[in-house]
Formats: structure tokens, sequence, C-alpha cells
């Protein structure tokens, strides 16, 4: 009987200690699983963000072996027809058609959605989302680590899913003001218009705008975001203002 009583004990000191090893291994696991879960995030959205770079321009410089200098055939104007609601008509924007002459050659689109606004959402083949984001002219894009839809529910709305999950580009190349600078002769830049050179103004802002900030309360929040992981070897930051997402 004392034997067997010495075995109880022997058998609640184990249980109590595998408890308490678990305990240790689940508050350990607490403390660390959202620090990779942000680095993985990280790693997706900086590959993601430099392979559309790398896709996008790759592709223009193709179109220009075939249809010259790019500037000769950048289109600013854009224009998105509605019926006789004034719902907009899918497929007949002019930036959808200036897409599929002098892009779409040279990359596999897999499928075209449209926003509310009649704007086409280009899906690429390799996993890629990138759409205009203005119905008059097409200097302004948006790329997406995901699809625009969950992109926009999750970060609550369109404005404030910029430099989460939707980053910025711009592409100019015609306009040779001092305030388009790193856009003149480019293809599809970050959004850097007004940039000053400086990597600080990419988180303040230029005039209150445009900055890459957490307390940021206007239109053009993040817009700089894009660039300023761009700037830092499409790497984010260490002091990067916001959790992304994909």
């Amino acid at each position: 009987y004392a034997s067997r009583g010495l075995g109880d004990v022997y058998k609640r000191q184990t249980l109590a200690e595998v408890l308490i090893t678990l305990g240790i291994i689940c508050v350990v696991a607490a403390m660390t699983l959202p620090t990779l879960i942000n680095k993985n995030n990280n790693k997706v959205v900086e590959t993601k963000l430099s392979k559309f770079y790398s896709v996008i321009n790759q592709t223009i410089q193709r179109s220009e072996a075939d249809n010259g200098d790019k500037k000769i055939w950048h289109q600013f104007e854009n224009n998105v027809p509605v019926d006789n609601e004034g719902n907009p008509i899918p497929g007949q924007s002019l930036v959808e058609k200036w897409v599929n002459r002098y892009l779409a050659p040279y990359f596999k689109i897999t499928h075209i959605k449209y926003d509310s606004k009649g704007l086409p959402i280009f899906y690429l083949a390799d996993g890629l989302i990138f759409k205009p984001d203005q119905t008059n002219t097409m200097n302004d894009w948006v790329f997406y680590t995901m699809t625009p839809e969950k992109c926009i529910s999750r970060a609550g709305s369109e404005n404030k899913a910029y430099g989460k999950c939707a980053f910025r580009f711009m592409y100019k190349p015609v306009d040779t003001t001092p305030e388009m600078v790193y856009h003149y002769n480019r293809g599809f830049e970050p959004y850097k218009y007004q940039w000053n050179g400086k990597t600080n103004s990419l988180k303040t802002g230029i005039g209150g705008r445009f900055g890459c900030k957490s307390n940021c309360n206007t239109q053009y929040c993040n817009w700089y975001c894009t660039a300023l992981i761009q700037t830092n070897g499409w790497k984010i930051p260490k002091d990067y203002p916001h959790k992304v997402f994909y």
C-alpha cells in the first residue's frame, strides 16, 4: 500500500509539472506569435510590392520595344462611359482600352473586375492585382496585396487601406514640372508627387498631405507609404506606422 501511495504522489507531481510546462509554453507562444505573424506579413507584402514594381516596369519596357518611347503612347485622359441610367458600362473605359493595347500583350491578365465607379481591376496570372484610381485621368494607380473587397473591408475604408493592403503608384512619364521630378520619363513609380527627396518627408508628408503616419486623417493619408518602403530597399522599416496584411 505504501508503494501505491508513493506512486500516486509521483503521478500527481508529474502531472503538475506537465501542466506548468504547458502553461509556460502557452504564455511564450502568446507573446511571440504576434511578432512572428507580423514578420511573415511584412515579408509577403514586401515580396508582392517589389514583384509588382518589377513586373509592371518590365512590361512597359517590352511595350516600348514594339511601340516606341512610352512618352509617345502615354495617355493622360480617362473616361468611363455610362448607360441611360447613369451606370458605368464595363469594358468601355479609355484606361482599359489603353492597358489592353499597350500592356496586356506582355503579361497575362486572367480576368477583370470592376469597382463601383466602373474602373477596371486587373488580375494577373501570378496573383498581382492593380487598378487605376481616377475616372478622368490615368495618372494614379493602386496595387493590392489581396482582393480589393477584402482589403477595404478589413481596413475599414478605402482611405484607411492605404499603406496596409493597398499601395499607391503613379505613372506620368511626360510631366516635366518640378513636382513630378521623380516620375518624369519613368514607369510605374511609388507615389512621389511633390516629394522633396528627404526620407523624413515621406513620413510627415508635404503640406499636411501624403505622409505615411498613423495619425493622418485626410483623404490623402499614407500615399507616400509605398515610396517609404521602396527607399528602404523594398523592406518595411522597423518604425513603419502600420501593420500590413495580405
